[in-house]
């Protein structure tokens, strides 16, 4: 087998130093509060950021993002891709060990795949993980992944907590694996888990750190982890206040004094890979009429929403996958983006027969949290001169994800459309959404189908390019996806004076292994 030699996979490929460095225990625990718990313990339920930042705890991965967000060796101190790229061979670090004792090796990689990829009960990603064919290990701790046809986005998928290892001891809980008992080989091990309250984890004794951009390379420094459920924001930042907490996602609106507070630490998430997006009900009028949804992107001023709502906090987005991600390219997508312009809003809603004899009246749907409303409401503002009257709905993200289906499968109703976020590490997050039947039964077309068929098995860094370039372009001229902003969620963090050795990783994954907070 011969190495893949494109730029993009040399930099897949290439090493992390180690540093020998082993962390001296102490009797300290971390307290981080969040908006909401998570879905489940089971990286293949979900796809929520409060059960990946959990996953992240718990489970570790074949290979690591790096600060700048390219993949690196972990678990695996090796992978190879053959150059038609229809083969990966991954190779373990020996001495792997589960949280119940047993030893990981490559049974349990093949375990996690097998079980990713089952047609009783797959992984909600399972399309994610690729056009696989088979996977066998020929020894303990070599695997070997074949493809039916290339699949460019594998191993970077294979850093990412959606391809989190589960050791296959998991098996023998049933069906209580991934709600109240969870094995993994991570940093933290699952303790208790009141679901609603919080989750307690307690250091793996015996972790290495293979590949993840901390300079800890043992067990975390901290004794235990509590990652509680707090939803009000105000109450966050007062346990923040008295020491009852040590991390917390901030109230928005007092960022600006939290800056000023000495005793208080803002951290703000970079190349996070979220894009938050308007997209809309096709199944039913006006929305599968491409001049209105072209209306609806012409007459909102998303830079002046932004900067009311956000105060410069978040970036404006132009493209399809957020600023960070392959083929991300904002003077590129620029060119194919509705901007602002309500008189030209007007015209195309007149083209397609809407007016004052005959308004839209429709609903405008987003998730709780992260200063949505304010900008909702700063929308409807904007859609309301140019004729459309919006009926604003809020509601959690799990709900919203449900409802978009639903309303993509209906054929009669109210009209609806929605601010929709999404995180992911590659442009295949286009495949994941926009390919039929896509993640919410919405637009789709053979068009479409094909280009996102193409940039999935183009393994070439140049000619992928080309590819995300056109799909970017096909989304953005058809009003298919119009990106809004990024970050746009759980980007904001804030440590009190006591914590030391807090970072965030790419992809916005908190790091916790250097975190110590003083007696």
């Amino acid at each position: 087998m011969r190495k893949h030699t494109s730029r993009m996979l040399q930099a897949f490929l290439g090493g992390v130093a180690m540093i020998g460095l082993t962390a001296s225990a102490s009797a300290s625990e971390i307290v981080w509060a969040r908006y909401g718990d998570s879905d489940t313990l089971d990286p293949h339920a979900s796809t929520t950021t409060l059960s990946m930042q959990s996953w992240r705890q718990i489970y570790d991965t074949l290979l690591a993002f790096d600060e700048s967000g390219m993949p690196r060796p972990n678990m695996a101190k090796s992978v190879e891709v053959s150059e038609d790229g229809m083969t990966v061979v991954f190779v373990l670090n020996e001495g792997l060990t589960c949280h119940d004792g047993t030893p990981f090796d490559s049974a349990d990689v093949k375990y996690t795949f097998d079980r990713a990829l089952s047609e009783d009960k797959p992984s909600i990603t399972k399309s994610a993980w690729g056009p696989i064919s088979g996977v066998s290990t020929p020894d303990a701790t070599t695997i070997e992944v074949t493809f039916e046809k290339p699949f460019g986005a594998f191993v970077p998928f294979m850093a990412d907590p959606f391809s989190s290892m589960i050791c296959d001891s998991n098996e023998a809980f049933g069906d209580e694996f991934g709600s109240t008992k969870a094995v993994g080989t991570g940093p933290w091990k699952l303790s208790e888990w009141t679901k609603g309250d919080r989750i307690v984890l307690e250091a793996n004794e015996t972790y290495t750190n293979y590949g993840h951009p901390t300079e800890n390379k043992g067990r975390p420094f901290a004794d235990k982890l509590i990652i509680r459920t707090v939803p009000e924001a105000q109450t966050r930042l007062a346990g923040l206040k008295t020491g009852e907490l040590d991390i917390i996602e901030p109230p928005l609106e007092d960022v600006p004094s939290i800056k000023d507070d000495p005793s208080m630490t803002l951290h703000i998430a970079e190349a996070t890979g979220q894009d938050v997006f308007f997209e809309f009900t096709i199944s039913r009028p006006p929305f599968n009429d491409e001049r209105v949804r072209r209306a609806v992107a012409h007459a909102v001023d998303v830079d002046m929403a932004l900067d009311i709502g956000f105060e410069g906090l978040v970036q404006r987005e132009k493209c399809p996958i957020a600023a960070g991600v392959f083929g991300n390219d904002q003077d590129f997508c620029a060119q194919h983006l509705a901007e602002y312009d309500p008189e030209k809003a007007k015209a195309l809603l007149a083209e397609a027969g809407y007016g004052p004899d005959n308004p839209i009246d429709v609903t405008m749907m987003t998730w709780t949290g992260g200063g949505r409303e304010r900008i909702l409401q700063i929308f409807q503002n904007q859609l309301s001169q140019v004729g459309i009257k919006t009926e604003i709905e809020i509601m959690d993200i799990g709900t919203l994800n449900a409802r978009v289906k639903q309303e993509n499968e209906k054929t009669e109703g109210k009209a609806t459309f929605d601010m929709m976020g999404w995180s992911w590490y590659d442009p295949d997050i286009l495949y994941q959404l926009w390919h039929s039947p896509g993640a919410y039964s919405g637009y789709n077309s053979p068009e479409l189908d094909a280009m996102l068929e193409d940039m999935r098995s183009t393994v070439d860094t140049e000619a992928r390019l080309e590819i995300v370039k056109k799909v970017n372009a096909y989304l953005l001229e058809k009003a298919i996806h119009v990106p809004l902003y990024t970050p746009g969620w759980m980007w904001l963090y804030v440590t009190s004076a006591d914590v030391e050795g807090f970072t965030i990783g790419a992809f916005d994954q908190p790091l916790l292994m250097d975190v110590k907070v003083a007696e």
